[in-house]
């Protein structure tokens, strides 16, 4: 366990900052940065538990951004309970295996991850779509198995999986962007929760670490639901910006990884 030095805290009360607020701001992607944050800022050395104290901590700051989201009226919430229910076993059955995986294999994997994530950031979102999506039984089916696989590589990763849920929403609904944003959170917080648990059960979540960040992002999340509200008109260019960032700390992890690994001088 990491001593709760003044350094340490303030590291792990910006670090959830900034998570809380990509987080509230795309809906997305921010969870990603949760677990590097833990182990480059803050200082936790061993991977399992910068994975399951971030997921903890994702999901209690999802949770607040989905409670500015929710009053503001844009969560569609059956189709948000059906691909968060249908993705919670995927969750608990990725963190599983995710934990008898090395640490230093699974950061190599989640360095792959990040960089899907961040180049999959830079394609345009559509964002065309019915605000008045209603839940029927085709819905239903189409929702279901996708929340199955993106739960799983939640889980895996120990990540919301907001990037893949946004998409997959309106995919599987047509619903909007908007909607797709504030709804998937719902998943978000779920997926973080069920991951959590698992490796909670394994002594691989500091409950210290995830209530500093909480209490940081809970402060980003709402700054993040203004930035979205003032970015409206240039969404577009401030989500490529993120993009970018995700994909040099994706490099960055990698390489840090490879050469615990032996295979970078």
């Amino acid at each position: 366990m990491v001593e709760l030095t003044l350094p340490v805290i303030l590291a792990a009360l910006l670090s959830g900052a900034v998570v809380g607020l990509f987080l509230g701001t795309f809906g997305g992607g921010g969870s990603v940065l949760a677990a590097p944050l833990l182990i480059y800022a803050v200082g936790v050395t061993e991977p399992h538990l910068a994975i399951g104290t971030s997921a903890a901590a994702v999901a209690a700051i999802a949770l607040v951004s989905l409670t500015g989201h929710w009053r503001e009226g844009r969560v569609k919430w059956p189709c948000a309970t059906v691909f968060a229910v249908s993705g919670f076993l995927g969750s608990l059955a990725g963190s599983t295996l995710a934990l008898q995986v090395p640490g230093d294999w699974l950061l190599l994997a989640f360095a792959f991850a990040m960089a899907a994530i961040g180049l999959s950031m830079f394609r345009k979102p559509r964002n065309a779509g019915n605000p008045d999506v209603h839940i029927s039984p085709g819905l239903m089916a189409r929702i279901a198995p996708m929340g199955l696989g993106v739960g799983g590589a939640a889980g895996f990763f120990g990540i919301g999986g907001g990037f893949l849920i946004v998409p997959g929403l309106m995919m599987a609904t047509g619903m909007t962007l908007a909607n797709a944003t504030a709804s998937s959170l719902v998943s978000v917080t779920v997926f973080g929760a069920a991951t959590a648990a698992n490796y909670a059960l394994h002594g691989q979540v500091d409950l210290r670490l995830t209530g500093l960040m909480l209490a940081g992002g809970a402060v980003g999340g709402g700054l993040g639901i203004l930035v979205a509200r003032a970015l409206a008109s240039r969404v577009r260019l401030a989500r490529s910006a993120f993009a970018g960032l995700i994909v040099l700390v994706a490099v960055y992890v990698g390489w840090k990884a490879a050469m615990a690994l032996g295979w970078a001088g």
